[in-house]
């Protein structure tokens, strides 16, 4: 089964109908910079992905079977499901994290604009530089400043900035993570001084400041007071402006509050494969999904 966002989403949001024409090209336009980080308009791409036929698995063992699902760029797509369905598995394989786990791996095809981040050539690096990811316990480098924090990802790929370039950069980022005013004058200070809700906001900064496409959030308010819960949702809304935003959560009403566009995902019974269901506008799942599993489990009958 094929999940399509509706027409009503397909403006500026739409699928890149680009292919990709060689392992050469998809290389090279995968590695390219997205220039003006954390700025209003600085992609040029559109962040569209396009999940075909993807299926994870751990050894033997099949996790998650034949998902087809279109994700529009410049939006908040919500994963939604019980536990052990596959939605945090089939979020590492779209940046290919996955497979770091001995005896992990995808088959399918995964296409950021038309680039599909699985052919062989492309370097899983390069795939988690342009699909950067948020876990959901915040993890700052505790041995790094705050500034470092931000920088990490340039730092590890021997790309660190230098001077005011390095301070244009953090400040942008930490502001567009919605922080910078609560850190400025302690930049200097380790990243694990920060409460629960600033480090994930500092981890935020950090996975925007390597220049992605797509930011990809793995539960990322499970640990977090309500108003830290507010916040990055808040923020997970103005990001959408600029990149496109996957998430996964188990809290209903948070993903009828932040997402363009729900998929929901489960499975038979414990030990089979997870299961796309049913995905489309939020609006519309939210109060007319087409299938009776998804009305049961966003009506708290299940799951």
């Amino acid at each position: 089964m094929t999940a399509t966002v509706p027409n009503s989403m397909t403006n500026s949001k739409a699928v890149a109908a680009a292919t990709a024409t060689g392992t050469a090209q998809d290389a090279a336009r995968l590695a390219a910079p997205t220039p003006g980080v954390g700025s209003p308009g600085a992609h040029a791409a559109v962040g569209s992905m396009s999940i075909d036929n993807v299926s994870c698995f751990y050894g033997s063992h099949l996790a998650v079977a034949d998902v087809s699902l279109e994700i529009p760029g410049r939006a908040v797509t919500a994963f939604i499901g019980p536990s052990g369905c596959g939605k945090s598995t089939l979020l590492r394989a779209i940046n290919r994290m996955h497979e770091v786990i001995p005896g992990a791996k995808a088959v399918g095809s995964i296409k950021l604009d038309g680039v599909d981040l699985y052919t062989k050539g492309i370097d899983p690096v390069s795939v988690r530089s342009k699909v950067g990811m948020v876990f959901q316990k915040p993890n700052p480098f505790p041995a790094m400043s705050i500034k470092d924090n931000v920088l990490a990802g340039l730092i590890i790929r021997g790309a660190r900035p230098r001077g005011s370039a390095a301070d244009e950069l953090v400040e942008r980022c930490l502001t567009r993570a919605h922080l910078w005013d609560e850190v400025k004058d302690r930049l200097k200070k380790s990243g694990d001084s920060l409460s629960g809700g600033q480090q994930q906001r500092l981890c935020i900064a950090r996975a925007i400041a390597v220049q992605p496409d797509v930011v990809l959030m793995d539960e990322p308010c499970s640990a977090l007071d309500p108003i830290s819960t507010l916040a990055i949702e808040e923020l997970m809304r103005d990001l959408a402006r600029d990149y496109t935003v996957v998430v996964v959560t188990h809290n209903m009403a948070q993903a009828n509050r932040i997402s363009d566009v729900t998929a929901f995902f489960s499975l038979a019974s414990a030990g089979q494969p997870g299961r796309l269901v049913e995905a489309g506008l939020t609006t519309d799942i939210f109060s007319a999904p087409k299938v009776t599993a998804t009305r049961d489990y966003i009506d708290g009958r299940f799951g």
